[in-house]
């Protein structure tokens, strides 16, 4: 996962609230229910130490974000805000979090959301018919989803029945301004192509529609194409099978970089090109080596040290007797996740037993050197 979108929350001065929220909005009180749940989350904070400033922000946030939401739109929640009250981080997560969290801390506490966060999975999705499409753009590591409209003629769009040289006027007429129009979402989807780099584009909708636009498929994205039937850009049509369709598309993508990433583990470790244990992998992301930092999915007491920045971090304080300072304990997800970020390195969460050794951590390398040492 790219989480170069967690960057604007490491430029920001801590201490940190970091808040996992459940915002379901479901029920007749579901306004009722959140504001009691945000409520709970808002005095866990201030019994923490927090000032106002960041309890108001949160609550606000929360709040504000679920106002006019539409009966299951919204499961769970994530936020991020600094000792300054301002907003880091945002983001919607794949479900309703398994334990609400709120937490003041030195450093921000990112790895339960990385381990809920919705799929970072590039895509596109089209909803297309004979005049234009319905086009999102999901997954992207620094934006909000993004919804846009492709629109076409509506001239001469349907086939009528008249007889002799008028009705195959009409049906050739009617052809070529759909694929016209086709040819316009088509030269649409291609720029998007070029600029997110989808996964995968799902192309749901009219049977004609989608026919149409998939000869028109260039090359950048004709290779990504997923079809289903279900799906209309009409009034009142129903777009759940659409969005239940591009959520397996996203799970299946996500397994299987995360299959990916432990081959790559195994295989590279021979080669030194992985190292797995937290004293190899700290000092891998000390020298800037770690291109994948692999971390499992369940919670323990472990701690780092961590110096003036987050590339500074230690097992031991003798690891920061070297680097000629004083060490402060840290949790260690935090750290490492910090480290990450500020190495420009991809995290990935995985089950813990896809890990060899049962270790809690690994890392695939940029490159390897005599003292790369490996647990």
């Amino acid at each position: 996962m790219d989480v170069s979108f967690l960057e604007p929350v490491f430029a920001a001065a801590g201490p940190y609230a970091t808040v996992c929220a459940d915002v379901t909005h479901t029920t007749e009180n579901a306004d009722t229910e959140l504001d009691l749940r945000v409520r709970g989350l808002a005095e866990q904070l201030s019994s923490q130490g927090a000032p106002d400033a960041v309890v108001e922000a949160v609550r606000d946030r929360l709040l504000e974000g679920n106002e006019g939401g539409a009966a299951g739109t919204l499961k769970g929640r994530a936020l991020v805000v600094a000792a300054d009250g301002s907003v880091v981080l945002d983001q919607v997560l794949a479900d309703t979090p398994a334990r609400e969290t709120a937490r003041w801390a030195p450093q921000p506490d990112l790895l339960p959301l990385l381990r809920q966060l919705a799929g970072r999975v590039p895509h596109v999705v089209v909803v297309a018919d004979r005049v234009g499409a319905d086009i999102t753009v999901a997954g992207l590591a620094d934006q909000e989803e993004e919804q846009r409209q492709v629109e076409g003629d509506t001239f001469h769009m349907r086939k009528v029945k008249v007889g002799g040289w008028a009705h195959n006027t009409y049906m050739h007429t009617a052809e070529n301004q759909w694929t016209e129009n086709a040819d316009k979402v088509a030269e649409d989807i291609a720029s998007l192509a070029r600029r997110v780099q989808p996964r995968f584009v799902l192309l749901a909708g009219d049977v004609r529609a989608r026919q149409i636009l998939g000869d028109r498929a260039s090359g950048v994205w004709s290779d990504l194409v997923v079809t289903m039937e279900e799906g209309g850009r009409a009034a009142g049509a129903d777009r759940q099978p659409v969005e239940r369709r591009a959520a397996e598309l996203v799970a299946e993508h996500e397994a299987r970089d995360i299959a990916t990433a432990v081959e790559q583990v195994q295989a590279a470790g021979a080669h030194g090109l992985a190292v797995t244990g937290t004293s190899a992998v700290v000092e891998a992301l000390r020298k800037g080596q770690v291109e994948t930092l692999v971390l499992t999915d369940e919670d323990d007491d472990a701690t780092l040290l961590v110096g003036n920045g987050p590339l500074e971090l230690g097992v031991k304080q003798q690891d920061m007797d070297a680097l000629g300072m004083h060490g402060e304990v840290t949790p260690a997800g935090p750290a490492l996740v910090a480290a990450a970020v500020a190495g420009a390195a991809g995290v990935l969460v995985v089950p813990k037993a896809a890990l060899p050794g049962d270790e809690p951590v690994a890392a695939i390398l940029r490159y390897t050197d005599a003292s790369t040492s490996n647990d």
